[in-house]
C-alpha cells in the first residue's frame, strides 16, 4: 500500500476524517490468565469472518434487530480475543478495543462506554493519539447521558457545551492543524458518502466471498454509530471548529525552511542517480533531470517498468484508460476544492467540492471513490520524485514502476505471482547495482493483512484460516524478494516510509519499513512544526523523521498539489541524502545514514529525530 495518508495516501482528506471519528479506544485488561496465547505480531491474532445476504451497504442501514444480531456475533468473536490472547502491543489493542467501545456504543451502554473512554486514554502513545477520543466521542456520551438519549435539541445542545469545553482545553499547537483537516472532511461529510464508503470497501469483497472478515466488521459498527449518532450534530461541531480556527488563527512557524539545503546549477557536484520506486513517474515534468540509460531495458533508457501481474511495460506511469484519464482535471480541481476548504478559503473550487459532495448519490460516491484511488496511484510517484529532486540540479531520476496498489488488483493472488514478483525485484536490484545507484525511494508498505484483504476482495475470504495460511505463503515470498533486494545492493541507499497505520512497523510485519538492514533507513512523518502526525507509523526501524505534512510537489501534467503521509516524509530524507552524496560521491550507504542521523534534533522525550538538511551539510564540510 502506498505510504500516503492524506489528499489523500489511500486517499482523501474525508478519510482522516472518517478514521478520527471511527477511532475510538477502550481500556486494556492487565491481568494475565494461564493458557492465554502470546501475540508478538499482527499474524497471532486469529481471523473470523461474517456470512451475509447481502451487501454490507444494507447491513449498516438495516433495522435494529437486524443488525444487532450481527453486532452478537462480532461482540462473541471480540471478548474470544480478549479472553484467550495475551496482547502487549498498544497499537494492537486499540484497535481491538475500539471495536469494544463502538459495540458499547451501540447497544446505548454510554455510562460504560465513557468508563472504558477514561481508561483508553492512558494507552495514546503520541499527543495526537486521543484528540477526537477526548473531544468528539467524550462529548457524544456526556450528551448521552446527560440527556437520556442521542437526538433531539437537548442532545444537541449538550452536545455542543461539551464539544466546545473540549475542545478549547486543547492545546492550540496540538489541535490546529486536525481542526482544519476535520473541517474539511466534515464540510462535505453526510449519510450518501459514508454509505458510498462501504459500498466501495466492503461491498466488493462480500459479493465475491459472501462474508465479511472481523476488521471490517468492527469498522462497518462504526460508521453505523457515525450515520446514528454523529451525523445529527455535524453541523453543530463544523461550527465549533470553525470559531476555533477563528480564535487560533495565528501563522504556525515552518521550522523546515530554515533547515533546507538548495544547491545552484552552478555549483560542483557529482550527479546523483535516485531511484523512485513507485507507481510511475510522469518523466515529462523533469527535464534535465532524468537518467538517460546508455544501455536501455526492455522499458526505455529511464529505468524499469513492470505492470500489476509483473510483467514488463513501455509505460513509465501507471496507464489509464481514456475515460479515466478525462476525469483527472477534476481530481485536481478537487484536491484543490478540499485543500482550499482545510485553509479557509472560499474558493470556486472549494464550493464545488462542497456541492458535489451534497448532491451525489451513495453510488455516484462509490464509483467516486474508486476514481479517487485510481487517480491518486496514478499521481503517486511523479509527487514523490519531485520532492526526492528538489533543489538538487545533480539529480538524476530512474524510474522504478511497480503496481503496489495490491488489494486492487482484479485477479487473485497465487504463490505464482509472488515468485514472479520476486524475479521483478531482483531484477530491479541488478539494475540500481550496475547502474550505479545511489538511493532509491520506497514510498510503499506492504503487510500480511492486505493480502489477505486482496484474496477477499477476488473472492478467497470465506474460510478465514485458510485465507490467513494462504496470504501467510505470498507475504513470505514478497517479504524474502525485498529484502534480498535491498541486500543485493549494498552500495545503494534505501530509504523507506514508516507507513500511515499509527502502529509499530515491526509488529504490523510492514515490508519494508520493519526490516533491518545496513542500508535502509525507515522515515516517520511530521508536521511543519515538527510534531508527530497521527498517522505516522514508529518503532525501532523508524530511526529519523521528516515533514510528511501537506507537502507540496509535481503531479502527472506539471501542477503542484499537496499531499500528506509518510510517503512525502520519506523523499524529503532520500532528497537529503542524494545532496550529501553529490558532494562526496564516495560515502557509503552507513556514511550517510550516519550524517543524516547525527545531523538530526531529538525531541525532549528522544522519541522523535528532525532531519536538518544544513546541519548534516555542515558535519559532511567540515569532515566530521
Amino acid at each position: 500500500m502506498n505510504a500516503c495518508l492524506a489528499i489523500v495516501e489511500e486517499r482523501f482528506e474525508l478519510r482522516i476524517c472518517i478514521a478520527c471519528f471511527l477511532a475510538l479506544l477502550a481500556p486494556v485488561v492487565h491481568s494475565q490468565t494461564s493458557g492465554r496465547k502470546r501475540v508478538g505480531n499482527q499474524s497471532d491474532l486469529p481471523r473470523f469472518t461474517y456470512s451475509l445476504t447481502g451487501p454490507a451497504s444494507d447491513l449498516v442501514q438495516a433495522d435494529a434487530t437486524t443488525f444487532n444480531t450481527f453486532a452478537a456475533k462480532v461482540k462473541v468473536d471480540l471478548d474470544s480475543i480478549f479472553r484467550d490472547y495475551e496482547i502487549e502491543d498498544k497499537a494492537t489493542l486499540r484497535r481491538l478495543l475500539s471495536a469494544r467501545l463502538n459495540l458499547q456504543q451501540a447497544a446505548g451502554e454510554n455510562q460504560l462506554a465513557l468508563e472504558t473512554l477514561a481508561s483508553l486514554l492512558k494507552l495514546a502513545e503520541k499527543p495526537t493519539d486521543d484528540l477526537q477520543q477526548r473531544v468528539a466521542t467524550k462529548s457524544l456520551l456526556q450528551a448521552a447521558i446527560e440527556t437520556n438519549g442521542t437526538s433531539g435539541t437537548d442532545f444537541e445542545e449538550a452536545f455542543r457545551r461539551y464539544f466546545r469545553e473540549a475542545w478549547d482545553a486543547l492545546p492550540a499547537n496540538v489541535a490546529q492543524d486536525t481542526a482544519r483537516s476535520l473541517l474539511a472532511g466534515t464540510a462535505m461529510f453526510n449519510s450518501a458518502v459514508l454509505i458510498g464508503q462501504v459500498k466501495a470497501d466492503f461491498d466488493p469483497a462480500v459479493q465475491k466471498s459472501g462474508v465479511l472478515d472481523n476488521w471490517d466488521a468492527w469498522t462497518l459498527i462504526g460508521i453505523r454509530n457515525t450515520l446514528k449518532i454523529y451525523l445529527p450534530v455535524n453541523g453543530a461541531a463544523n461550527e465549533i471548529m470553525r470559531q476555533y480556527i477563528a480564535a487560533h488563527n495565528a501563522q504556525q512557524a515552518d521550522i523546515w525552511q530554515a533547515r533546507e539545503v538548495t544547491f545552484a546549477a552552478d555549483e560542483k557536484l557529482t550527479p546523483v542517480s535516485v531511484a523512485i520506486w513507485d507507481s510511475g513517474v510522469d518523466v515529462s515534468v523533469f527535464p534535465g533531470q532524468l537518467f538517460s540509460d546508455p544501455h536501455p531495458t526492455a522499458s526505455g533508457n529511464h529505468g524499469l517498468a513492470f505492470d500489476g501481474t509483473g510483467n514488463p511495460s513501455t509505460s513509465w506511469l501507471f496507464p489509464l484508460v481514456a475515460a479515466t484519464q478525462r476525469e483527472y482535471a477534476d481530481f485536481l480541481a478537487e484536491a484543490k476544492g478540499r485543500q482550499d476548504l482545510e485553509d479557509g478559503i472560499d474558493s470556486l473550487e472549494a464550493r464545488a467540492a462542497q456541492k458535489q459532495a451534497g448532491i451525489l448519490t451513495s453510488d455516484q460516491l462509490r464509483e467516486r471513490d474508486k476514481l479517487e484511488r485510481t487517480l491518486y496511484h496514478y499521481a503517486h510517484g511523479t509527487h514523490v520524485a519531485g520532492i526526492a529532486a528538489r533543489g538538487n540540479p545533480a539529480v538524476r531520476l530512474v524510474v522504478a514502476r511497480f503496481d503496489d496498489d495490491v488489494t486492487q488488483l482484479p485477479f487473485q493472488p497465487t504463490a505464482e505471482w509472488a515468485r514472479h514478483m520476486a524475479a521483478d525485484f531482483k531484477q530491479m536490484a541488478d539494475y540500481f547495482r550496475t547502474r550505479n545507484v545511489r538511493v532509491v525511494n520506497m514510498s510503499w508498505n506492504n503487510d500480511p493483512q492486505e493480502f489477505e484483504t486482496w484474496l477477499s476482495n477476488t473472492g478467497a475470504g470465506a474460510d478465514p484460516t485458510e485465507r490467513k495460511r494462504r496470504a501467510a505463503e505470498i507475504y513470505g515470498i514478497w517479504h524474502d524478494a525485498v529484502e534480498s533486494a535491498i541486500r543485493s545492493a549494498p552500495n545503494t541507499l534505501f530509504v523507506c516510509a514508516a507507513g500511515n497505520n499509527n502502529r509499530n512497523a515491526g509488529f504490523g510485519q510492514d515490508v519494508p519499513a520493519s526490516l533491518h538492514l545496513p542500508n535502509l533507513i525507515s522515515v516517520g512523518a511530521v508536521n511543519k512544526t515538527g510534531m508527530e502526525t497521527s498517522f505516522t507509523s514508529y518503532g525501532d526501524t523508524v530511526v529519523v523523521h521528516a515533514n510528511g505534512w501537506e507537502v507540496e510537489s509535481y503531479v502527472p501534467g506539471g501542477s503542484r498539489l499537496r499531499m500528506s503521509g509518510t510517503s512525502m516524509a520519506a523523499p524529503n530524507v532520500a532528497n537529503l541524502a542524494g545532496k550529501l552524496i553529490a558532494l562526496d560521491p564516495s560515502l557509503t550507504p552507513v556514511q550517510v545514514i550516519d550524517l543524516i542521523e547525527r545531523g538530526a534534533t531529538a525531541s525532549a522525550d528522544g522519541r522523535l529525530h528532525l532531519i536538518n538538511a544544513k546541519s548534516s551539510v555542515a558535519l559532511l564540510k567540515a569532515g566530521k
